[in-house]
């Protein structure tokens, strides 16, 4: 890690100037002028020596949570860490996905807290949580450095298998600005994801969403991905993997969280609860005989948004409120900005190349893209 130095700035102060007459030397006066006084010299900054596996635990234990996600019959295990002492928190994105009930325990004072999501960005892997009722709590300490160095020693600390529990998993930054296509282990949906460290700290499900800590016990980065059982145990057809994982810098996150805490939802950030349409889409192919760019639907939910402005499979959604879409990604972004209660108007072309429109009023969702 590179130690931040520390500058000294001197400062000249001129005095007020007065202008006195005063008699001329005497021919036998010696006129001595004062020298400067000696500027003493600056101690360096010496870097406190790195702290023991315990020592860090020890300190910052208590401003992790461990968090569980409900979605129904399904349930995930993850680690979240205290960011203000009014329970915020932040943690990966893919931990809160479609999260209908979330709850977190602080495992400083051993409270269990509800928890709500304020917002996310699901590009970076990153949501922003509220401990309800939580006050007072201890925080952890961010890196000065944007990024650490390769080689840096460092350590994930996680609710490792979802146990309930803290674990430390040592390693040290293999590299960095890294792209991964991850995998979730809940339903099996991809995201790539930029700019990653990576470690070889042996991180397993349920660290996610923790804090990837300096040998200082300062965060520098949220711990996201990391090898599957099989790949890191090995099995008949392959021998076991060294660890390998990856987090999201913690100047990525930060600025998650800023954003979040601004109100201010836009680009790949949404902010406040998720809107509800109810279909899923993906991009046209310029393969397929279709009349429109556009989010071609899929499927459309039961009872949702869509299926009673009439959409169906096969209709290709080409415009939001006056706005051209011409891929998923499109109509995406476009509800972001979006709340449970707005009205749109949509614009689409089914599969005889009739368009059709129509206003939607948002449903209240869960923390999705």
């Amino acid at each position: 890690m590179r130690s931040g130095g520390r500058a000294v700035v001197l400062t000249l102060v001129a005095a007020g100037m007065w202008l006195f007459a005063t008699p001329p030397l005497d021919p036998g006066t010696t006129d001595f002028t004062a020298a400067p006084a000696p500027v003493p010299p600056v101690a360096p900054v010496v870097e406190p020596p790195p702290l023991t596996l315990d020592e860090l635990s020890a300190r910052v234990d208590p401003a992790v949570v461990t968090l569980s996600a409900s979605a129904g019959f399904s349930g995930v295990a993850g680690t979240g860490f205290v960011v203000a002492p009014d329970g915020i928190v932040l943690t990966n994105f893919h931990v809160v996905e479609f999260a209908t009930e979330i709850s977190a325990v602080n495992m400083g004072n051993g409270l269990i807290y509800d928890a709500t999501v304020l917002g996310y960005d699901k590009s970076r892997d990153v949501a922003v949580v509220q401990l309800i009722t939580a006050t007072d709590l201890p925080v952890v300490e961010l890196a000065p450095d944007p990024l650490p160095d390769v080689g840096d020693a460092v350590t994930a600390i996680g609710n490792a298998s979802g146990a309930g529990v803290l674990v430390p998993a040592p390693g040290a930054v293999t590299a960095l600005d890294q792209q991964v296509r991850t995998r979730s282990s809940v339903d099996g949906s991809r995201n790539t994801l930029d700019k990653m460290i990576r470690v070889d700290a042996d991180v397993r499900a349920g660290d996610s969403g923790g804090p990837l800590f300096d040998a200082w016990g300062r965060v520098v980065g949220v711990n996201t991905a990391g090898l599957s059982d099989d790949a890191r145990n090995g099995t008949e057809f392959a021998p076991p993997q060294a660890p390998e994982a990856y987090a999201v810098p913690i100047g990525e996150a930060v600025a998650v969280l800023d954003q979040v805490l601004a109100g201010q939802s836009g680009g790949t950030v949404h902010v406040g609860p998720t809107p509800y349409f109810g279909v899923s889409v993906r991009d046209v192919s310029v393969f397929e005989n279709k009349p429109a760019m556009g989010a071609a639907v899929v499927s459309v939910n039961s009872d949702s948004p869509a299926e009673t402005l009439g959409l169906s499979a096969g209709d290709i959604i080409v415009s939001l409120d006056g706005t051209d879409v011409q891929s998923s990604s499109d109509l995406s972004e476009a509800l972001i900005g979006r709340v449970p209660g707005d009205t749109a108007v949509v614009e689409w072309v089914n599969d005889a190349g009739v368009t059709n429109s129509g206003t939607v009023a948002l449903a209240q969702g869960t923390p999705t893209a």
